[in-house]
């Protein structure tokens, strides 16, 4: 096992509540994206998860009606994933660079993970062979440049490229008229751009 695999493990129990100050507004906004960033999602439609980690997504994903499958390489993540979500979804063991649905997905996700991507274009390009609707998921343009993920992005068949910046920290807890108004920042154009200089990721919503 990886240095890396083995602290995922380790850390299995309490993943999402140590990953994020205030893990329910987060993965909420999230969430929120997932389901409106590009083609709109409707109740009943199945999200993938890949590199779910201990499923924390799920929550706020099937409050929203849709149906999750979570896929981590982690058996201890996997465990987890299953314990806090049971029968309300289907979770299961999987590299993101191979793992294939058994039917078609409307959409897939892949959170803090896009770096495990063996060959980023080859990846997006086996995600497009099972995803209907759309592939969402973050994007730190200080450590790529927008442009040359857009530009996988439509080598592997999606047309249509959009990035919302997202402003809600992920280790601050902040009051909720705070994080209102982040979102709202969100959509501020040349001041969000300038942001996202020094700190905060963009949401990627790719569809065909």
């Amino acid at each position: 096992m990886s240095s890396k695999s083995d602290q995922y493990a380790r850390q299995a129990g309490d993943w999402t509540e140590k990953a994020y100050a205030d893990a329910a507004a987060y993965l909420a906004h999230r969430a929120e994206l997932i389901a409106t960033l590009g083609p709109s999602l409707a109740p009943g439609d199945e999200v993938l998860d890949l590199a779910c980690g201990d499923a924390g997504l799920g929550e706020p994903l099937v409050a929203r009606g849709f149906r999750y499958r979570g896929v981590d390489a982690t058996p201890e993540m996997v465990a987890e994933a299953q314990r806090r979500l049971g029968d309300r979804a289907s979770i299961e063991i999987g590299d993101l660079n191979e793992y294939t649905p058994p039917t078609p997905v409307a959409a897939t996700t892949v959170f803090r993970a896009l770096y495990y991507a063996r060959d980023r274009r080859a990846f997006f390009t086996h995600v497009a062979a099972f995803t209907e609707k759309k592939v969402v998921f973050d994007l730190n343009p200080r450590q790529y440049r927008p442009d040359d993920v857009s530009a996988d992005l439509r080598a592997a068949g999606f047309g249509q490229v959009q990035l919302r910046p997202f402003f809600v920290p992920q280790t601050v807890a902040l009051p909720r008229l705070v994080v209102t108004s982040a979102k709202a920042l969100e959509r501020s154009g040349p001041f969000a751009q300038l942001a996202l200089r020094f700190r905060f990721t963009y949401v990627v919503a790719a569809s065909r």
